[in-house]
């Protein structure tokens, strides 16, 4: 089971080819790709801001690739203060990782902070 970060999402339904080979693998053999309705939020906002082309539906663009929405659960919360050094980090970065670890997910990301944890469940969006 593997949770893309909302760079990776939106690199994956609006420029895969920017996606390094074995999250391309990932993407079309993995049963279960989830997106986080905590990726949507962060969607709006920077469409909101005009960081981000508006008229594209990623919610449904996320369903007919066949990814699957996760929910942030409150139990996913909790998992937050297992990640103190990135208590000064983007909120919605904290939050993806979170629910991954609740969920027990590989999250797959670029964010250099996240990948320079360490954590053999954080897979990198460009190889």
């Amino acid at each position: 089971m593997f949770l893309l970060d909302t760079n990776a999402l939106i690199t994956a339904l609006v420029s895969p080819e920017n996606l390094g080979s074995k999250t391309k693998r990932i993407l079309q053999h993995e049963s279960t790709v989830l997106f986080s309705s905590i990726s949507l939020v962060e969607i709006q906002i920077k469409a909101m801001l005009g960081k981000l082309n508006s008229d594209l539906d990623f919610l449904d663009l996320s369903l007919r690739t066949g990814f699957e929405e996760l929910p942030f659960f409150a139990e996913a919360s909790q998992e937050i203060s297992r990640f103190t050094s990135l208590a000064k980090h983007d909120p919605f970065d904290r939050m993806l990782l979170a629910s991954a670890s609740h969920q027990r997910a590989k999250l797959v990301t670029s964010d250099q902070k996240l990948l320079n944890l360490g954590l053999d469940w954080v897979v990198d969006s460009r190889l």
